[in-house]
C-alpha cells in the first residue's frame, strides 16, 4: 500500500513539531484534569421545564433546538452562535425572538449562568470541545452532538471530566433512544445475537468533498469575511487559518482540521449498539485497507477501513470493516434482499439522503446467524428470509422506548431517567473514529495499546492522538 507522500510527510512533522510540549498523553490528562472542585449541578424540579441554552443554532444545531422544543420538556432561554446573520440561523432566532442571544459561548455563560440548567451543543466537531468543558465545570448537563471530540485527547478529557463534575451527558446519536437500541439489547440479551466475528459496516453516499482536487497543496485562498460571523471565536482553540466559505455551513465537516469525515458523521449512527452491547471498547488495530484520492487536507474520495477488536471475556475477536465512497461497495451476503431505505432517517443539513446503490447500514456475521440493519434506530432482521421465519418464534419481545433521545436527556436532567448515550458509552465509540481518521489522515495502519491508550508503531500518530497545541486563549479549557 502506498504510504503518504512526501508534501503530507513534510506537512505532519511541521505539525508535530508544535506538539513537543504535550508528548506525554497520560501526563496530560493527569494535569488537566486536577485541581478544581466541581460545584453541584442544579437539577430542574420534575414539575418544571429544563432551561436550556443552545449553541449551535443552525443546521444540525437548529434541527435539535426543535426537537428538543417539541418535547415539552424545556424552555429555551439563551441562543448562541458565532453568527447571528446567516440565512441558517435566522429560523431558530425568528422562532423564538425574545431570547437573549450571544455570539460567544463565553460571554453567555458569563452573564446567564445561574439561569441556565443545561447546555445543546450543535456545533462543529472542532468546537464541541471547549464548550463542552466550560458547561460541566460549571456543572451544566451537556447534549452535544456526535463525534463527542475531533482528538482521542479530546474525548478522553470529555468523559474524565464528565465523571469529575458529575454532570448528565448525552451523545447525539439519536439512535440509541430508538427501536434498533431496544431490539439489539434484547437481542443480545437472550442470546440471538452472540458469537459476531465481523462486522460490514458503510455509508457510501455522496459526500461532500467528492470531486475535489485530490492534490490540493496548500488551503483555499483567503475570502473576506462576512461581517456578521465572529470568525476568531468560530475557530475557537484550532491553529489560526484565513477564512473560507468552504470551511462553514457543514463543509467543514470535509476538512481534517475541522471535521471527522465520513465515519465521524455516520459511524455513531451504524456501529453504536454493537459497539456498546459486544462491549467492543478500543481497538487493537486500525488499518486503512483501501483510501482513494488521499491528501493531506481533506478526506479521502474513498476509505476502506478495518477495525481489530480482541476477545472481550466469551466474546470472540470481531472485525469491523467501514466501507465509505461511492464506489466502494462492500458485497453483501447471500439471501440479503433488497437495501431499503429507512424513511425515519433525519435528514442531514442538505436534506434527506436519497436512496443509493447500496444504502448507509451493517451485516453482523455471527457463529449460527446473519443479521442486517441500517443506521439510525433501524432495527436488524435475520437473513436469509428462510432462516428468519425459522427464528421468528425464538425472538424475545422488544421493549417500546419510553422516550426519544432528547427527551430522554430532558428527562435525565430532571432525575427521571438515565440517557442512554452518556460520555462513558459515547466517549470510546467516538475514540475508535479518532483512531480511523488518524489512520486515513496518515494513511498507515496504527497498532494500539488499549490499556495505556497509546499508539506503540507510530511516533508520529501517537502525538497526534493528542492534537496541535490550542491556539493561545484557550489552553485553559484543556486544564478544566
Amino acid at each position: 500500500m502506498t504510504k503518504y507522500n512526501e508534501a503530507s510527510r513534510r506537512l505532519f512533522l511541521k505539525q508535530a513539531a508544535a506538539l513537543s510540549s504535550m508528548m506525554v498523553f497520560p501526563t496530560i490528562l493527569t494535569k488537566a484534569m486536577s485541581g478544581v472542585t466541581a460545584p453541584t449541578a442544579g437539577l430542574a424540579a420534575a414539575n418544571e421545564r429544563v432551561n436550556l441554552a443552545c449553541i449551535g443554532i443552525g443546521n444540525q444545531g437548529g434541527s435539535d433546538i426543535n426537537s428538543m422544543y417539541n418535547t415539552g420538556l424545556c424552555n429555551i432561554v439563551a441562543l448562541c452562535d458565532t453568527d447571528m446573520g446567516a440565512p441558517h440561523t435566522l429560523k431558530a432566532l425568528e422562532k423564538f425572538p425574545d431570547v437573549p442571544r450571544f455570539q460567544d459561548f463565553r460571554k453567555m455563560f458569563d452573564k446567564m449562568a445561574s439561569q441556565i440548567d443545561a447546555v445543546l451543543v450543535g456545533v462543529p466537531d472542532h468546537s464541541h470541545f471547549p464548550i463542552t468543558m466550560l458547561a460541566m465545570s460549571l456543572g451544566k448537563p451537556v447534549y452535544v452532538e456526535k463525534p463527542m471530540g475531533r482528538t482521542f485527547n479530546e474525548v478522553e478529557l470529555m468523559i474524565k471530566g464528565a465523571e469529575k463534575y458529575k454532570v448528565v451527558t448525552q451523545m447525539g446519536n439519536q439512535g440509541h433512544s430508538d427501536a434498533n437500541y431496544f431490539q439489539f439489547k434484547a437481542w443480545t440479551e437472550a442470546g440471538i445475537i452472540k458469537d459476531v466475528t465481523s462486522i460490514t459496516a458503510h455509508m457510501n453516499s455522496a459526500r461532500r468533498w467528492h470531486g475535489w482536487d485530490t492534490k490540493m497543496t496548500k488551503f483555499p485562498n483567503a475570502e473576506p469575511i462576512p461581517e456578521t460571523l465572529d470568525w476568531d471565536t468560530w475557530l475557537m482553540a484550532v491553529k489560526e487559518h484565513d477564512y473560507n466559505k468552504d470551511f462553514i455551513n457543514g463543509q467543514w465537516r470535509c476538512w481534517y482540521d475541522f471535521g471527522m469525515g465520513a465515519l465521524g458523521d455516520w459511524g455513531a449512527h451504524i456501529i453504536d449498539t454493537a459497539h456498546e452491547f459486544l462491549n467492543l471498547g478500543l481497538p487493537y488495530e486500525v488499518d486503512p485497507v483501501k483510501l482513494e484520492g488521499h491528501n493531506p487536507f481533506f478526506f479521502p474520495m474513498s476509505s476502506t477501513l478495518s477495525f481489530k477488536f480482541p476477545k472481550r471475556g466469551n466474546m470472540p475477536p470481531l472485525e469491523i470493516m467501514w466501507h465509505d465512497g461511492v464506489n466502494n461497495i462492500p458485497q453483501v451476503p447471500e439471501g440479503f434482499g433488497t437495501s431499503e431505505l429507512d424513511p425515519n432517517i433525519p435528514p442531514t443539513s442538505v436534506g434527506k439522503i436519497q436512496p443509493a446503490k447500496l444504502n448507509p447500514g451493517k451485516e453482523i456475521y455471527s457463529k449460527d446467524l446473519i443479521f442486517k440493519g441500517g443506521s439510525h434506530g433501524s432495527t436488524l432482521s435475520i437473513i436469509p428470509a428462510e432462516k428468519a421465519k425459522e427464528m421468528e418464534s425464538k425472538l424475545p419481545e422488544v421493549p417500546v422506548s419510553p422516550s426519544n433521545h432528547y427527551a430522554n436527556f430532558l428527562k435525565a436532567v430532571k432525575g427521571e431517567e438515565k440517557t442512554r448515550s452518556p460520555f462513558e458509552i459515547a466517549g470510546p465509540l467516538s475514540q475508535v473514529f479518532n483512531l480511523g481518521v488518524l489512520a486515513q489522515q496518515l494513511n498507515t495502519k496504527i497498532v494500539f495499546d488499549r490499556e495505556k491508550k497509546q499508539i506503540t508503531n507510530s511516533k508520529l500518530a501517537n502525538q497526534m492522538l493528542v492534537g496541535a497545541p490550542p491556539r493561545k486563549g484557550w489552553e485553559q479549557y484543556y486544564k478544566m
